[in-house]
């Protein structure tokens, strides 16, 4: 889909992968999307909670989908990503095996998961997107990462 065709009824989620699922996150949330970087570690933190980069200046917390979502932790590589996500004031990174592409998805293009389950640990799922013959999980990030952040 031409992202450029995007109208009102239209959002625009960058897709990124974890393992082999693709997942989509609302644009409008990325600050900037960073190649893999040295992460300081913070002791006494959750394992998902790999620890903090400065980046220009600003320290900030990054943490990892992979162990979020019960996965065996990889090695970054060439593909591995760290996607700045930003909201009330707050930028928090989120290390991803790859960043995809940037999808435009009507409102039509996004089914309910609560039409599939309603299990209330699912809300920071908002739907899943179809785009091209595929399924893309779309997720609230602040949502997740705000549950992750004051979890611990």
């Amino acid at each position: 889909m031409d992202i450029k065709a995007a109208g009102k009824d239209t959002r625009q989620f960058v897709v990124f992968k974890v393992a082999d699922q693709e997942f989509g996150a609302d644009i409008h949330k990325v600050s900037i999307i960073e190649k893999a970087m040295n992460i300081t570690r913070v002791p006494t933190t959750p394992p998902y909670l790999k620890g903090v980069v400065n980046l220009r200046g600003e320290i900030i917390p990054i943490l990892n989908m992979r162990l979020k979502f019960g996965l065996e932790e990889r090695e970054a590589d060439d593909d591995t990503r760290i996607i700045m996500f930003k909201f009330n004031d707050v930028t928090v990174g989120v290390v991803v095996d790859a960043v995809a592409e940037v999808i435009a998805l009507k409102d039509s293009d996004i089914e309910s998961v609560t039409s599939i389950t309603n299990d209330r640990t699912l809300d920071y799922i908002i739907g899943i997107g179809k785009v091209e013959g595929r399924l893309v999980t779309l997720l609230n990030i602040e949502k997740l990462i705000t549950e992750l952040v004051t979890k611990e």
